[in-house]
């Protein structure tokens, strides 16, 4: 199964239709995404992909943000996660890296979100690619997605 097959009916179990809008002229940044939508970069909820002991986490943080990996996400964690490259990103969310969406992957993910998010009436996340995006309110992603709330940003 395809991850936004997968993405997609993460969605649906939420009743959750996002508007996914296109870009052609590529989000697969944070800074691309907020100068295609015309909005701060800090309200680009991005995915960060590390290599963990039991699977891949998946850290979803401010666009504005640095994830501070080896200090707060150490100390949820209990061990220091390692930089994932862009075949493990793939083999373990099913998607590449630029549209990693925050839920919906293909294989299970501890999933982190970073606080700053909840600042925000409206945030945008991947769609699955890297040319795509979709609105959501932080308080229905931290419920879809499964996330740990904390304060993860360096």
């Amino acid at each position: 199964m395809d991850g936004n097959v997968i993405w997609l009916n993460e969605c649906s179990k939420f009743d959750f239709s996002p508007k996914i809008m296109k870009y052609p002229m590529g989000t697969r940044t944070s800074q691309d995404a907020a100068n295609q939508l015309g909005c701060d970069v800090s309200h680009i909820a991005k995915s960060i992909v590390f290599r963990g002991e039991e699977g891949a986490i998946v850290v979803i943080t401010s666009g504005s943000n640095k994830v501070d990996r080896k200090g707060k996400l150490k100390r949820l964690l209990g061990y220091k996660p390692s930089m994932a490259d862009s075949t493990y990103v793939l083999k373990n969310t099913g998607y590449n890296v630029g549209g990693v969406p925050p839920f919906g992957h293909l294989s299970p993910t501890k999933i982190f979100l970073d606080q700053d998010l909840m600042n925000y009436d409206l945030i945008w996340g991947a769609a699955g690619t890297s040319d795509t995006v979709f609105p959501i309110k932080p308080k229905k992603l931290l419920t879809m997605s499964g996330a740990k709330l904390g304060d993860i940003k360096l």
